[in-house]
């Protein structure tokens, strides 16, 4: 599984990739963001083109530039990410074929198009999307639950949503996002990878709760200690992936369960 950290740190950058992760997301996505979002205590980036062109000068590793959702401006930021030196653009909030169509035709073949299947209707086109020629699909829970109005963030991931959508998707596939063996909360970070090997996703995502983390360590011990936990998951016997999605399925539950509050 490819791990893709989001940063604008060219020295921690640089460290997460040598140490094995796959590259860098530099995100420039906020259009909008702050009135979809409010409230939700989520992260929102304040990434710069200059911020692209220091971090291609930082790694060789695959640099992905998160633009915003379609719409005028789109043709630009583009132009910028490809000049800036992004191997990838990922296109967020899609609901239409005809939005990645129109950016694939911006794009060119210049670079890379992947996109984050994060609304209720570019779920139900999973399929229609997934023929476009992308270089990666990814599925946002953040968004996805607050486009369904859900207060349940894992619930795709349980209620058969996920799974129909990566059974769609024949480019690399992602979803949800890791920190280090033994961390995670409300649900713990080992049963979501397990949940992740099982959905036999090609990449996901390092964030904030991954560098929080990572405070004082060695990211040269810690990224491939998470890459041999899932290495190890993945080499798991059926029972045993049996009993983590079991325990996976319960955590969410559990933590979905509204707090009893004494009388």
């Amino acid at each position: 599984m490819q791990l893709f950290l989001f940063t604008v740190d060219p020295a921690w950058g640089r460290d997460v990739v040598a140490a094995g992760a796959a590259g860098i997301v530099v995100d420039w996505e906020r259009r909008g963001k702050h009135r979809r979002q409010a409230g939700e205590g989520t992260q929102i980036n304040g990434d710069t083109l200059e911020d692209l062109v220091r971090m291609r000068a930082a790694t060789d590793g695959r640099l992905v530039c998160r633009v915003n959702a379609a719409g005028p401006w789109t043709a630009r930021e583009v132009d910028d990410a490809v000049a800036a030196g992004a191997d990838e653009v990922l296109l967020p909030m899609v609901r239409a074929p005809d939005e990645v169509d129109r950016t694939l035709d911006l794009v060119g073949g210049r670079c890379g198009l992947g996109i984050l299947v994060e609304t209720q209707d570019a779920v139900d086109r999973a399929a229609e999307l997934a023929r476009r020629p992308l270089s990666r699909v990814y599925v946002g829970l953040n968004d996805l639950r607050i486009d369904r109005r859900s207060d349940q963030l894992f619930r795709p991931l349980v209620d058969g949503t996920v799974d129909a959508v990566r059974a769609a998707v024949p480019v690399p596939f992602g979803v949800g996002g890791l920190t280090l063996p033994g961390g995670g909360f409300p649900v713990p970070g080992d049963l979501l990878a397990a949940e992740l090997v099982r959905l036999r996703t090609d990449f996901t995502f390092l964030r904030r709760s991954f560098t929080a983390d990572m405070a004082g360590r060695d990211p040269f011990t810690e990224v491939p200690r998470l890459l041999a936990a899932l290495a190890d998951l993945a080499g798991a016997d059926r029972s045993a992936a049996d009993g983590r999605r079991a325990a996976f399925v319960d955590a969410v539950e559990r933590a979905a369960a509204p707090v009893a509050v004494p009388a």
